[in-house]
């Protein structure tokens, strides 16, 4: 089982962040907030409208000053308390036909992983098509729903449709739409030049990671939806982290399980600090296994990242990093497990971070990108006993 471990101090057994780069774009020193709401000469408002045409012809409208990023100093929130939480998809019907009806296209990106539906409206489901969105998510890892109109919904509609797959998250060093804590954003302002800082001290932007490991329940089904997003770059790549443990050999395979890992929150934090920005909540660090298990398909998935893993219990330091570049490594080069989403105005993508890992790309300049997510929490990492299954890595689901 996980458990929060209590912190005594900023460092960690030595082992510092690999991804602290992501906040550089998150804090308020990056935002024109004048820039966003009147525009510039180059750049138009974030409020300005945009008309997406599906094969459908339905037309819709995207107006967005709602979703610009606030920070809150004065915003505090206690430490996070367990709860239970009960996986949607288990009560699914594998027919799928509330969510994927006669006639709606069905693209998949890889054997293992990714899919593309067209012809389906996410704010229109019912609550069976909501369990079967969990069910298949588990099961593909990354949904992709093209010309959507939930950018367009209230903010409320939004929240209440996340809540549906579990507690959402706040998360403690992200900026929200003013109001509304559960909605994470991911902004980089038009003409913001801070992103090339990502480049001057790193020959890649790429930092694999799942959203906020560090918590005693990380996230399971997330939804991130786009507002605006540059003419060219900015796309997401996606890790199958399922298939990268079934990549492995089976005695490999064998020694990992058992070993926990601990996942820390305080660097993201601090870097935050440092920039100007805010903590909502004390950081927290947590522990879970290195190979934890879906409630749902009972698959078995890595579950390391090097924004939020910091060390393995009871490994010496160098021990403990060897096996972690290795396992960081395999993940990163694991480019035929691998998928990358283009983002479009209109689209969604579900995907379930217990089994997967994601970058943004930053290979842009001076365009907005920005992005809403809702992180609903799931169940306390876990894992179930190794099986040799040396053909699982060619089976797929």
């Amino acid at each position: 089982m996980s458990s929060r471990i209590a912190i005594t101090s900023p460092k960690t057994n030595g082992v510092k962040s690999r991804g602290n780069f992501k906040e550089i774009f998150s804090g308020p020193h990056a935002y024109n907030q004048i820039a966003e709401e009147q525009g510039t000469e180059e750049y138009a408002k974030a409020s300005v409208s945009f008309l997406i045409r599906s094969r459908l012809l339905l037309t819709f409208s995207f107006q967005y000053p709602n979703y610009l990023p606030t920070w809150d100093h004065s915003e505090k929130y206690p430490p996070l308390e367990p709860f239970d939480h009960y996986d949607r998809g288990l009560d699914a019907d594998r027919s799928f036909r509330d969510l994927i009806p006669s006639g709606t296209k069905v693209e998949e990106l890889t054997p293992t992983m990714g899919s593309i539906i067209s012809g389906v409206q996410l704010s229109s489901l019912n609550s069976s098509g909501k369990n079967q969105l969990a069910l298949l998510t588990a099961e593909r890892k990354v949904v992709v729903f093209r010309a959507q109109n939930f950018a367009d919904l209230p903010i409320e509609e939004a929240i209440k449709f996340g809540a549906y797959f579990g507690r959402l998250h706040i998360m403690n060093i992200s900026p929200c739409p003013k109001g509304y804590p559960e909605v994470h954003l991911v902004h980089v302002g038009a003409g913001d030049t801070s992103v090339r800082k990502v480049l001057e001290g790193r020959t890649s932007s790429v930092v694999w990671h799942s959203d906020v490991t560090n918590e005693e329940q990380p996230p399971g089904t997330t939804i991130m939806y786009i507002l605006d997003t540059p003419d060219t770059g900015g796309d997401t790549l996606f890790v199958d982290m399922v298939e990268a443990y079934n990549r492995l050999s089976p005695s490999f395979q064998q020694r990992l399980h058992g070993l926990k890992a601990i996942h820390s929150g305080v660097e993201q934090a601090e870097s935050q600090k440092s920039l100007g920005g805010i903590c909502k909540r004390d950081p927290v660090l947590s522990e879970h296994p290195i190979v934890r298990t879906h409630p749902v398909t009972g698959e078995k998935a890595l579950y390391v990242n090097a924004q939020y893993t910091r060390h393995i219990v009871g490994y010496k330091k160098e021990e403990s990093d060897a096996l972690l570049k290795f396992l960081y490594d395999h993940i990163a080069f694991g480019a035929d497990f691998q998928l990358r989403v283009k983002w479009e105005k209109g689209t969604v993508v579900v995907f379930d971070n217990r089994v997967t890992g994601h970058s943004p790309l930053v290979d842009f300049q001076g365009q907005r990108r920005h992005l809403a997510r809702l992180t609903p929490q799931a169940e306390r990492p876990y894992e179930t006993p190794f099986i040799d299954e040396p053909l699982a890595a060619t089976n797929g689901k």
